[in-house]
């Protein structure tokens, strides 16, 4: 069996769950990677036979998304050649972590495409859904890879097809200590604006973690670091708590290691407000912007000892394996593009 893994690279954590689950793969298929996207910080340890500029979202730098520099370097034409042009043929099973080229390609030529993600698990009504609805943001999750099969991740265990997060072995492998710091990683809000807030709690060590710092630098009680794995997974180890946006793998891997979370959803982005109604739901304090109000959310937030506790089990192997080899459990008609 020839398999196909596409990942969405417009953040870390498509790349961090690939660094987990690829060379599960490699141990049973001949599989070649595809990395679509430019955004994330996160180096993989395998090859990557093909890669695209994909279909990346912009950050305005004050918490949302800058739709009007997505569309303009949203290049239609190169988009519409590599879908026609990729050679999706020569696989038998595409396993696509929410990435466009491949699962258009797969779904014009009829290749059966097995949607594994995050985004997946979203399109069941009984996820937890934030109270303003989002016509663009749902058709966005429906539309953007249509698959023929499955396998949803959450927080929680929804529906039948969705499942508790892939936890990475590093993360499994800690013994996580609170040596009292408190780690961010906001990456729609630029250092300025997030300074303006941390450095007006000084009683408290913030270790940022920023997309586009070339080089770490400390400025009172704020060290600012480059986005890496590695040092990014230290300091979340040690920390008390995290305060980040409302994406999936960072807030997942803070509650696995019974870390204190705080999110904020990246403005426009109906995924992560998603994301925020399911972890208030369960408890996580949630601000909604990032605003003028967010100092005050965080001090309570920090002065509260509240933790909220979980259980994700690994069941990655067993995934791997009934994607690979029985795909019918997996059967989710809400995928189909009509």
């Amino acid at each position: 069996m020839n398999v196909l893994y596409a990942i969405q690279g417009t953040g870390n954590g498509h790349v961090s769950r690939a660094r987990e689950v690829v060379p599960l793969i490699q141990k049973y298929v001949d599989v070649d990677v595809f990395l679509s996207g430019n955004n994330s910080n996160i180096e993989l340890p395998f090859d990557v036979k093909y890669k695209s500029k994909g279909v990346s979202f912009e950050y305005d730098g004050n918490g949302g998304i800058d739709y009007l520099k997505t569309i303009r370097k949203l290049d239609i034409k190169r988009i519409r050649k590599e879908i026609n042009d990729f050679p999706i043929a020569n696989y038998d099973l595409i396993i696509n972590d929410f990435e466009f080229i491949s699962a258009w390609a797969a779904w014009k030529k009829n290749v059966p495409c097995l949607a594994f993600s995050h985004q997946v698990s979203l399109l069941s009504a009984l996820t937890p859904k934030p109270d303003v609805s989002s016509f663009v943001g749902k058709n966005v999750l429906k539309r953007f890879a249509p698959a023929s099969y499955a396998v949803g991740l959450h927080f929680k265990s929804y529906d039948d097809y969705i499942f508790t997060p892939v936890i990475r072995k590093e993360i499994r492998a800690l013994n996580p200590i609170n040596a009292g710091h408190y780690t961010v990683y906001l990456p729609a809000v630029n250092e300025t604006e997030l300074l303006k807030v941390l450095l007006n709690i000084p009683d408290v060590k913030w270790e940022v973690f920023s997309r586009t710092a070339n080089n770490p630098y400390i400025e009172r009680n704020v060290s600012i670091r480059p986005a890496q794995s590695e040092t990014f997974i230290n300091s979340l180890a040690t920390c008390e708590g995290l305060f980040t946006s409302a994406g999936f793998e960072s807030p997942a891997e803070a509650l696995y290691m019974n870390k204190k979370l705080f999110v904020v959803p990246i403005k426009g982005q109906y995924e992560q407000f998603c994301n925020a109604a399911a972890l208030e739901q369960m408890g996580v304090p949630v601000a909604w912007k990032f605003d003028n109000n967010i100092q005050v959310a965080l001090q309570n937030w920090i002065q509260s000892d509240k933790k909220v506790e979980v259980f994700y089990p690994d069941i990655t192997c067993q995934l791997i394996e009934q994607m690979l080899f029985d795909q019918s459990p997996f059967l989710e008609p809400t995928l189909a593009v009509s």
